[in-house]
């Protein structure tokens, strides 16, 4: 079982039913998870741009008498820092240390494989298979359908905003999509909330890859795969994201039986057009 403060921080919070605002404290302590146990009231209502009373009653959401009593709480559980000489990192490698901290959560996320599998069942069976990310999102949506091309038959790439994204999607639909995914990370862009909105309430299955389990998305989401973004450099960094967008694809091809036929028929004719340098 992964014991990473990011993990403990997301059992802590499991079960509980918190409003957006609320969410919005969750999500920010998840993403400042080693430091949060350290962090004054105002100083997390400052990081997750609420109030300070906003604060005090997610701390009474969660069970404990006030805000004082949730970090004395987080200060017991967390375990003893050894002495790694921290400190003497230059930010560039903390921000490399960062990221290897979240694939760490991401593998233990995935010790249960039952929600990715479902997921490679859902991407499977759709035909076609729309695939959303706008924004900082785009890249991780336009890698994963250039894979996912070679083995599935049709993959669309929905990677520009607009009124024509409604229509898209009705096209997919029309075609016999039964499923979306859509990758989701910071900042969440207001019209892919509304995307996946439309999305299911015409009647397809949402898959997401996001940056937390109380991302905006979640609740448009028919299963949501947290995978943290890096946030010490001045723009995110998604090794996580993209590494899980990988795993999605391999749950996909396990149900895709012509998965292996497919990539052996590109590499022939790779081959024969002398498409890469050997």
């Amino acid at each position: 079982m992964n014991d990473s403060p990011a993990a403990r921080l997301q059992l802590l919070f499991e079960g509980h039913r918190l409003t957006p605002t609320q969410r919005r404290i969750a999500h920010s302590m998840v993403r400042r998870a080693a430091d949060v146990p350290f962090l004054s009231s105002v100083e997390l209502a400052e990081l997750a741009g609420v109030s300070q009373p906003s604060v005090t009653r997610f701390a009474v959401a969660l069970g404990f008498d006030g805000y004082p009593a949730l970090r004395k709480h987080l200060r017991e559980v967390a375990p003893p820092e050894a002495a790694t000489g921290k400190d003497a990192l230059n930010e560039y490698q903390q921000a490399v240390q960062a990221e290897i901290e979240n694939l760490r959560h991401l593998s233990a996320l995935l010790e249960d494989p039952e929600p990715v599998e479902r997921a490679g069942r859902l991407l499977a069976a759709s035909r076609p298979l729309p695939v959303l990310g706008l924004r900082a999102a785009s890249s991780q949506a336009r890698g994963f359908v250039y894979f996912a091309s070679k083995v599935h038959p049709d993959v669309r790439l929905l990677d520009e905003g607009g009124s024509m994204l409604a229509d898209r999607i009705d096209a997919a639909r029309l075609a016999g999509a039964s499923a979306l995914l859509c990758f989701a990370l910071p900042r969440h862009p207001k019209e892919v909330v509304e995307t996946l909105a439309y999305a299911r309430s015409a009647g397809l299955s949402v898959v997401t890859v996001a940056d937390s389990a109380f991302a905006p998305v979640a609740a448009h989401s028919d299963v949501l795969i947290p995978a943290a973004v890096g946030t010490g450099l001045a723009f995110d960094t998604a090794c996580a994201p993209m590494l899980l967008g990988r795993v999605l694809l391999e749950a996909m091809c396990d149900d895709l039986p012509d998965a292996q036929a497919r990539l052996e028929d590109f590499d022939t004719r790779a081959a024969a057009r002398g498409l890469f340098v050997e």
